[in-house]
């Protein structure tokens, strides 16, 4: 039998209550909110029929601390107050519907039924996104590997919290896509969620992009900017690739994240923001502390709970599920029912993908634009998937990497050369991604290949390509 707690001060209204509900519940009553703090914790009610007029502490502050300490009982506001602003004051602080005194009896078990029959449907749903992670499965995420079923279910239960969270993962990995669905879960679901790519903002902006500008702060800034921070208040912040975000950004976020508030580039107010932070890197950070290109204090401050993403090679036993999900959702963009062949899965599943879930992603969807049968076959898969690692250009000089050279220079250029070529051959001249693989901001990267002359074949300077 679910247990009902009826908040009035007004013994009358309160046997009124009782009686129009005994028969289908069971019934506790508080006079005060102090006696329905007790019985909170004594009877652990499945629904509240809160009046707004209380002695002392009045309903709607009452309903205002509940939902501040986590609490999603539902709550039905009776009152006397026939007023809208009463009754929208108390939808916004979370009630979950509101009576005005007069009403019908008929009708206030009926909504009373409703209530508990949402709460029901809600606990049944939240059940079943349990299992679901369980069973490999994270909204538009798939994997059923012991180390993916880990991350799905630590992501599940920390959604509903307002915990920090810090992803950890190569590129590619779904970093991203983790943290849109935590805030999917979350209690901050429909409001905003923002993302950073913090790797992708070069220094000099990823500032005013963080936290705004007023106008004339510098040259070009005509008009006020809000940052990020409070495009995502009452949301989630997602900092992608913080580990490349440079040290005075740093300690900037680390205030904002202690003391809840921001303040604008050329501003003097603080500016308080709500926000959750999910960030994630690819980095090491212990390491980049260790290098001091990293906070201390920050990488503590963000780590609150941490979630790895592991390389699509090491897990590998996940490839035949996540090829044939990307084989239906390419295939039904294009209008047709392809197949994957046995073979071409067994190309998929001896490739090391280091570009992990993201380059897997991009191969079906490039087999099936070039295949003209319904099955895939490794014909139709990328030429470093069949020959089983990624195609590595050969060294710029022919001279082992220009070790021969007399000149160190010379040697030092050509090796460079040599060295990036290959690694932006086993990234698929991706700047952003090899550039996050060696340690490279990726403006700087685009600027030495610049200097050094190198160009993709067919381009006249290389560029990302998330093909």
């Amino acid at each position: 039998m679910k247990t009902i707690l009826i908040i009035d001060d007004e013994p009358a209204s309160r046997y009124a209550l009782r009686r129009a509900l005994e028969s289908r519940y069971h019934i506790v009553e508080a006079e005060s909110a102090a006696a329905a703090r007790t019985a909170l914790l004594a009877e652990k009610p499945d629904l509240l029929l809160l009046d707004v007029v209380l002695p002392g502490e009045d309903g709607l502050t009452f309903l205002k601390r509940l939902r501040q300490e986590g609490s999603d009982l539902p709550v039905l506001m009776v009152s006397a107050l026939d007023t809208a602003k009463t009754a929208v004051e108390a939808l916004q602080l979370g009630a979950s519907d509101y009576l005005v005194k007069g009403f019908e009896l008929d009708e206030l078990r009926q909504r009373v039924a409703n209530l508990l029959k949402l709460v029901g449907l809600e606990q049944e749903n939240e059940l079943l996104r349990h299992r679901i992670a369980r069973e490999g499965q994270f909204g538009h995420m798939i994997g059923r590997s012991p180390a993916m079923r880990k991350a799905f279910e630590m992501a599940d239960r920390v959604a509903s919290t307002d915990s920090t969270v810090l992803i950890l993962g190569e590129s590619g990995t779904g970093k991203d896509l983790l943290a849109q669905e935590i805030h999917a879960r979350s209690a901050r679901n429909g409001k905003p969620y923002v993302a950073v790519n913090c790797a992708a903002l070069p220094e000099t902006l990823i500032e005013s992009e963080l936290f705004g500008y007023e106008r004339g702060a510098f040259t070009g800034a005509a008009q006020q900017k809000k940052g990020r921070f409070e495009q995502a208040h009452g949301g989630t912040l997602f900092l992608d690739e913080i580990g490349d975000m440079n040290p005075v950004t740093q300690s900037k976020v680390l205030r904002a994240l202690e003391n809840r508030t921001v303040e604008r580039l050329g501003g003097t107010q603080s500016i308080p923001v709500d926000v959750r932070v999910i960030s994630a890197t690819h980095r090491n950070l212990p390491l980049a502390i260790r290098d001091g290109h990293f906070r201390e204090d920050l990488f503590y401050r963000l780590r609150v709970v941490v979630i790895e993403l592991p390389a699509l090679r090491s897990h590998k036993e996940d490839i035949a599920i996540l090829a044939e999900s990307f084989v239906r959702l390419h295939g039904a963009r294009l209008g047709r029912t392809p197949r994957l062949g046995k073979e071409a899965l067994k190309a998929l599943e001896r490739y090391d993908w280091p570009g992990n879930i993201r380059e897997l992603k991009n191969a079906i969807e490039r087999a099936l634009v070039l295949s003209h049968c319904d099955e895939l076959a490794p014909t139709d898969l990328p030429d470093e998937i069949l020959h089983g690692s990624p195609i590595l250009p050969k060294a710029a000089d022919g001279e082992n990497f220009g070790l021969r050279e007399k000149d160190f220079r010379e040697a030092k250029r050509k090796f460079e050369v040599a060295y990036l070529l290959r690694q932006l051959g086993a990234h698929r001249w991706n700047i952003s991604r090899t550039a996050a693989t060696i340690g490279l901001h990726r403006q700087s990267l685009q600027e030495r290949l610049r200097e050094l002359g190198i160009r993709r074949p067919g381009q006249e300077i290389a560029e990302d390509d998330e093909a």
